[in-house]
């Protein structure tokens, strides 16, 4: 089985990291919330509160097939400030790991220095701190190892991204059926 981290911190934006882990786990992809603080509990932008599976400090972040961000402020800045989070990232890139972000979050990815020559999407208005990706239209952007999405309202063509990604096409139709999503 695919085992995935969904890096929380606190003011992440609620239906994209929840909607995300949500459909792995529906399709038999091990999806991870890690806290990115010590305590178990993050809050996210609307102040929700999750309980974390692990924290980014007992989490074996190389045991895992792809790295994944959710947007949310202050989230993501949260996300940016914090070196470990680029480190991780980048280490995934090396290996040719799976890196995601949507909303605000793939300016993170952008920091880290990941979407060099790439296609990538966000949260409108922010295409400028995408530095050096090739900044596209869509709901979803896979480029590569890379996949980056926009917004809550792409949240689940972004999740449905990611089961292709990790497993195949088929089963991505098959959960969207499962799910009664109807594109358009």
């Amino acid at each position: 089985m695919k085992k995935t981290a969904m890096l929380f911190a606190e003011g992440f934006e609620e239906v994209e990291a929840l909607t995300v882990v949500d459909l792995l786990r529906r399709a038999e992809i091990g999806c991870d919330i890690v806290a990115l603080a010590e305590a178990e509990t993050v809050t996210g932008s609307h102040g929700i509160c999750v309980r974390a599976d692990t924290t980014f400090g007992r989490a074996a972040l190389d045991g895992y097939d792809a790295l994944l961000l959710p947007g949310g402020q202050p989230g993501t800045r949260n996300l940016a400030a914090d070196g470990r989070v680029l480190d991780a990232l980048r280490r995934f890139h090396a290996v040719g790991k799976l890196t995601a972000a949507i909303c605000a979050a793939p300016t993170v990815l952008a920091k880290a220095g990941l979407l060099e020559g790439r296609r990538a999407v966000c949260y409108p208005g922010l295409e400028e701190q995408l530095t050096g990706a090739l900044a596209t239209e869509g709901a979803v952007a896979v480029d590569g190892t890379v996949i980056t999405s926009r917004g809550v309202g792409t949240a689940i063509p972004f999740a449905l991204a990611l089961v292709e990604y990790l497993t195949d096409a088929e089963r991505a139709r098959e959960l969207a059926r499962s799910i009664v999503f109807a594109q358009g």
